[in-house]
């Protein structure tokens, strides 16, 4: 039985007598699980599900960018859940809230899907949406895909799909440096619970219980940053929705979505 078996059953005991019928499903290898379950939310699913690979051969991330995964070296997995908050900004953020709190108490969020540990990337979070049903109201299917390094990798996970070869430049970390041993099935059955039961209450309390939380791990505040359209500034927190404040000579630019870079010191 492989790492992610064996703690595939405690998580469904977890998360079923909340969701009914809620399953997980472990393969050996994929694409990607969030392509995978974006597939079938096109074609109607509705039914909550946690899909996990031990491996990802086309991973995908934000902004064009890949996420390439090897057997025991990282934990990649997407959750499908049928979902109508009234406002769907900020979910990213407290799905990162809730994956960090699980973590360790190191783990910092950089705005707005990134884990961070001592200042490097550990992790990355993908959201996405189909719908599943008429009218504005009505349930989408939320897919939210996590990758976690769980051994520190030798070389950057992440890569541009823009340009193949090309690492990410600062060297990325693991979760096995603050959690020594830890393996990937045991990582999941650490965060997966935790991450549900945040979801719904997204789902029915929007960003604002997220906050506080959010605000405790937030890896940018205080610092100099760079958005993609050259912009820079002193990042200032979150808004009520989620939106990264940056404190620029022009005066306090409230930003909704932008690639932020940290600029060197």
């Amino acid at each position: 039985m492989t790492d992610l078996l064996a703690h595939a059953e405690s998580v469904w005991q977890s998360v079923v007598t909340d969701l009914p019928t809620f399953t997980v499903e472990v393969l050996p290898s994929i694409d990607s699980t969030s392509s995978e379950l974006m597939r079938r939310a096109r074609d109607g699913l509705l039914e909550p599900v946690l899909l996990t690979a031990e491996e990802q051969t086309a991973g995908r991330g934000r902004m064009g960018k890949g996420w390439h995964s090897k057997a025991g070296q990282s934990l990649t997995f997407s959750l499908a859940l049928p979902l109508a908050p009234a406002d769907w900004s900020g979910l990213s953020l407290a799905v990162g809230v809730s994956l960090a709190e699980s973590l360790n108490p190191d783990v910092r969020l950089k705005w707005p899907n990134d884990l961070w540990l001592q200042q490097r990337k550990l992790g990355g979070i993908l959201v996405e949406t189909a719908g599943t049903g008429d009218g504005a109201s009505a349930p989408r299917t939320v897919v939210i895909g996590v990758g976690i390094n769980i051994a520190r990798p030798e070389a950057a996970v992440v890569q541009s799909l823009a340009t193949p070869g090309a690492v990410a430049a600062m060297p990325p970390a693991g979760l096995a440096e603050v959690r020594i041993g830890v393996t990937a099935g045991e990582t999941l059955a650490l965060v997966a619970p935790a991450l549900v039961r945040d979801v719904l209450r997204f789902g029915a309390d929007g960003f604002a219980p997220f906050a506080n939380r959010f605000a405790q791990r937030d890896a940018l505040f205080g610092r100099a940053v760079r958005l993609t359209d050259g912009t820079e500034g002193s990042a200032e927190g979150v808004d009520a929705q989620g939106a990264l404040r940056v404190r620029t000579a022009q005066g306090l630019r409230t930003v909704h979505s932008a690639e932020v870079s940290v600029r060197p010191c």
